[in-house]
């Protein structure tokens, strides 16, 4: 496996009156500014702490599953499953997220229902169908292992609990950084980053016809709000109004950044797209049928064979190949 250190580009530097170095994580200057919590800075101990989390089955109940069950690097941080199974074979009720660039959400999870990722392991961890295993009950069983104990004193001058459980997760996360796909370099001037066709689909994605830009925008390729994309005219998932309450709500979820889109299928909160043709057939039918709850975004368009393939190698022209390499 490459090191994490040298695979996500994190520069270490000393921090003046900190004992442990701190990471900075290094990202583009086109992306915004990281908000870091000022208890959980990350620092070398942190990340390498919440690395070992993030890959050790033992954070669930029978042992049989981790954090990279769901979230494979060489997927993009997603696990190329329309639902993603859990302990005993209990299957979950969405289709697993990618989590790189996680560090820039406000709001975690597809429906928004968590508010920061210091708080976010304990969704997966103890939720029944997932990893199903009460957080304290995780902690008696990890804190008999003294190389835990060691790591987590090094990193939060504490014994392990579900505080430093939770944050050192939290910290590896955050340096999941997906900034390097040939759509960067082509945006950075490398005029040869993307193919013609692709640069052709660039142009079709910011149309006016297609629209496609009025949710996926800026650095991360999307607006970080929830919509309904009309689906379906009636949602078992009732998503983000589950958090709400608001039957305004009902069938709206997160739009995901397009970022690595080409290598994280299937698609849509339940996976029930298996192909970016799919996909782009939804969204040309979308908006003829709307339900009241659906996105004003939506509106029908008509792509030929030709703009389709040229849509499709702009997406393709999303993908980071550095977390194709082999992990």
């Amino acid at each position: 496996m490459h090191s994490w250190l040298t695979i996500f580009g994190i520069i270490l530097i000393i921090w003046p009156g900190c004992q442990e170095p701190s990471f900075e994580i290094k990202v583009p200057d086109y992306f915004p500014e990281m908000k870091i919590p000022e208890d959980n800075v990350p620092t070398t101990a942190r990340v390498e702490l919440g690395q070992r989390l993030f890959f050790d089955k033992s954070l669930s109940l029978d042992s049989s599953i981790s954090c990279r069950s769901c979230h494979l690097p060489e997927l993009a941080f997603t696990d190329g499953k329309a639902i993603s199974p859990g302990i005993h074979g209990r299957m979950g009720n969405r289709n697993s997220p990618s989590i790189l660039n996680a560090a820039y959400l406000d709001l975690i999870n597809k429906d928004g229902g968590v508010r920061s990722l210091e708080l976010q392991p304990l969704v997966p961890i103890e939720d029944e169908n997932e990893m199903g295993i009460p957080i304290q009950k995780l902690v008696k069983r990890l804190e008999k292992d003294r190389h835990y104990q060691k790591m987590a004193m090094t990193a939060y001058g504490r014994n392990l609990d579900a505080y430093v459980i939770t944050r050192s997760l939290a910290s590896f996360v955050r340096t999941l950084i997906s900034s390097d796909s040939p759509y960067d370099h082509f945006m950075q001037g490398d005029s040869t980053a993307l193919s013609p066709g692709a640069q052709k689909g660039l142009e079709l994605f910011r149309s006016e016809r297609l629209n496609c830009t009025s949710c996926h925008s800026g650095f991360n390729l999307t607006n970080n709000q929830f919509e309904n994309n009309g689906l379906y005219q009636v949602y078992e998932d009732p998503g983000r109004s589950l958090i709400t309450l608001d039957s305004v709500d009902l069938g709206k979820f997160r739009v995901p950044s397009l970022r690595n889109i080409a290598i994280t299928a299937p698609y849509m909160h339940d996976g029930s797209l298996q192909t970016l043709e799919e996909v782009l057939t939804h969204y040309q039918k979308a908006g003829q049928d709307p339900t009241t709850t659906q996105s004003d975004k939506l509106k029908s368009f008509i792509l030929s064979e030709e703009e389709e393939k040229q849509l499709i190698s702009f997406l393709q022209g999303l993908t980071d190949s550095i977390y194709l390499a082999e992990l």
